[in-house]
């Protein structure tokens, strides 16, 4: 699919990126664009996947600067985070892969005013959940036709790795509950595109 659903929420999620961040999380990184996003705003990114055939390449792209870029090939749910110390925490389709739970050891990761962001995938379970998700078929249809248009006018789309991609099976009702009961104060919206965006504030 030639329109990417995840980097037409980029804006959205580096809006949230609070005043005067220097320190970011990006949980499941895959080819570090979101990562190098950050960077180019100064903040020092741990960029983590356990997905070896994405990070090496998005090693070699460095990062665009003033801030810094170390990727770490690993699971989040084993790897040491350092508690109290990021400003901004981010799961960009990556929270399906983990059990719900982990966000529990993300938010301790959080330092006091620190956002975590997850933009996320799961099945609907109201009314209005479908039809936020209905209505973004002939969205996708649209953007689908004109990116694929683009990429024929510039010669066709450069192949790039794929990391493992897996189905989710959490319901929006779960998430909302886990959510309300691990990351209280946390807002959940629905998006176009078959997304949520759970944001938590840590006070």
């Amino acid at each position: 699919m030639p329109f990417d659903h995840n980097t037409h929420y980029h804006p959205l999620l580096l809006r949230l990126v609070p005043p005067g961040a220097r320190r970011a999380l990006d949980v499941g990184c895959g080819m570090g664009e979101f990562a190098r996003k950050l960077a180019a705003r100064g903040l020092d990114v741990d960029a983590i996947d356990p997905a070896g055939e994405v990070l090496e390449p998005a090693k070699a792209l460095g990062s665009p600067g003033p801030g810094t870029i170390t990727y770490h090939r690993a699971d989040v749910t084993e790897h040491p985070l350092p508690p109290r110390h990021y400003d901004v925490i981010t799961c960009i389709a990556s929270l399906h892969h983990l059990p719900f739970d982990t966000v529990a050891t993300l938010r301790d990761a959080l330092a006091p005013g620190g956002v975590l962001a997850v933009l996320g995938l799961a099945r609907p379970s109201t009314p209005r959940d479908r039809a936020v998700w209905l209505a973004s078929l002939p969205l996708n249809y649209v953007a689908q036709a004109v990116v694929s248009v683009a990429e024929r006018l510039n010669g066709g789309a450069d192949p790039v790795p794929e990391a493992p991609i897996r189905d989710w099976d959490m319901s929006l009702n779960h998430i909302r509950r886990e959510a309300a009961r691990l990351l209280p104060g946390s807002r959940i919206q629905v998006l176009p595109f078959w997304r949520y965006l759970l944001v938590y504030r840590r006070m």
